[in-house]
């Protein structure tokens, strides 16, 4: 593929300046200098959707970041690359990330970025793979990967459309966040419930009551009793949630044989994003003994932290023989005659709910889980089943449209990359 090309092609050594490995810390802290991880490389540059910090007194020379470094995955997700922005300075990388410092007289890092991030710098990553379990590549290998070097203004331009693509798959990205976020709102609309006025944290607020009759065989911590939370809503009548499905009911598997081949949920196989299972997965039924067992159209929600806040849940169908198996921290739910199932996971996936069942949460430290009691005791709204439908139909025709946002964002920088190469390759 790079004999193919019309500028020249060097050894990445040859713009290489500095080049050292980060350091492993395995305990974190509240505050304190950045802790840069692979996970933390992403295509806007360095991610902060879950910031890791470190304590200590002073930075490693050897892991302090400078405005031109360049950050490379070494082990664990090979290929991710990162070009370092100012405001990120002050921070130490992990063992599995190399600091590259570059010759920016010959090669300019946002080029670098983009050639890496292409087929033809991804396929050499791949290529000098010498982990045997995890991928991982050495300075040594890094150093030999080749680089196309074309002129300043070639590398100016490939910069630049690469900037827009990723400027407009960002954008794509916002709007698909911002549908996703006005779920929650649509469905409190339409039921006429009134998002409750957040109370002014003053003293006089933070003073309540309770009896002891309400507290018996619960929580003693105040948070629980302090936040009130309800659904209700003057437009449709009020529910027990107990008396629209069945909590956890129990699924047999008598009739089928220990050789059958059924659908298998594992807690990472379903979407927080989405609500969505991924049912390629297969067990017997022999297998099925001391797993969650579910059958078409049931709801099947995450019970267990931080699962359960971050909204993994679904509803399982066209289930292989109609049944399945999967985690032991799911809850299931089965409708009950006149009642969506889709509806109920409307319910149960409001951000303001799992707040509330947060605060339910009963168990040790780190497993803890919602019990069946929280939803015994919760009441919600049961409007008309066509009512129901019609809010289930939309949330499903917007995710769909957040699906589309997706893949439009992913596609312009794909076709960005592609014509990197073509610039690259002399194919146009």
């Amino acid at each position: 593929m790079l004999s193919a090309s019309s500028y020249p092609i060097i050894p990445f050594s040859s713009v290489i300046t500095d080049l050292k490995n980060g350091v492993e810390i395995r305990t974190y802290s509240e505050s304190g200098y950045r802790y840069l991880r692979v996970s933390d490389l992403g295509a806007h540059g360095i991610e902060n959707d879950n910031p890791r910090y470190v304590d200590i007194e002073e930075i490693p020379d050897k892991v302090r970041l400078t405005s031109d470094s360049f950050l490379i995955s070494r082990s664990g997700s090979l290929g991710l690359v990162s070009v370092i922005k100012d405001e990120i300075r002050d921070a130490i990388l992990s063992s599995h990330i190399f600091k590259v410092s570059l010759d920016t007289t010959k090669i300019r890092p946002e080029y670098l970025e983009a050639l890496l991030r292409s087929q033809i710098g991804q396929s050499q990553f791949f290529q000098n793979n010498n982990g045997a379990v995890i991928p991982e590549i050495s300075q040594t290998a890094l150093k030999s990967i080749r680089v196309i070097l074309p002129p300043s203004n070639i590398q100016n331009h490939i910069v630049s459309f690469m900037r827009s693509a990723y400027a407009q798959k960002k954008q794509k990205e916002q709007k698909a966040a911002t549908l996703l976020d006005s779920i929650d709102d649509y469905v409190l609309a339409e039921l006429g419930i009134e998002k409750p006025q957040q109370k002014e944290n003053s003293i006089e607020n933070r003073i309540f009551t309770t009896t002891s009759s309400d507290m018996f065989g619960r929580r003693f911590d105040p948070e629980m009793y302090y936040q009130v939370y309800s659904l209700h809503t003057k437009t449709y009548p009020m529910e027990k949630f107990q008396n629209c499905v069945l909590i956890n009911p129990t699924t047999s598997f008598s009739g089928y044989e220990p050789d059958t081949s059924i659908t298998f949920v594992p807690m990472e196989k379903v979407s927080a994003e989405y609500g969505e299972a991924d049912l390629s997965l297969r067990k017997v039924v022999a297998e099925a003994k001391g797993y969650t067992r579910f059958r078409d159209n049931d709801l099947i929600w995450a019970k267990i932290t931080p699962c359960m806040e971050n909204g993994k849940s679904a509803v399982v169908n066209n289930l292989k023989e109609g049944i399945g198996c999967g985690s032991t921290e799911f809850h299931v739910f089965s409708a009950l005659e006149g009642i969506n199932i889709h509806y109920i996971h409307a319910l149960l996936r409001l951000k303001s709910l799992r707040e509330h069942a947060a605060l339910h949460f009963t168990g040790s430290a780190g497993q803890q889980r919602v019990s069946n009691e929280f939803f015994k005791e919760l009441i919600i709204p049961k409007p008309p089943i066509e009512k129901q439908t019609e809010i289930a139909d939309y949330i499903t025709n917007t995710r769909n449209r957040v699906r589309q946002l997706q893949q439009e964002a992913d596609a312009v920088v794909e076709q960005a990359k592609e014509r990197v190469e073509r610039i690259l390759l002399a194919e146009g």
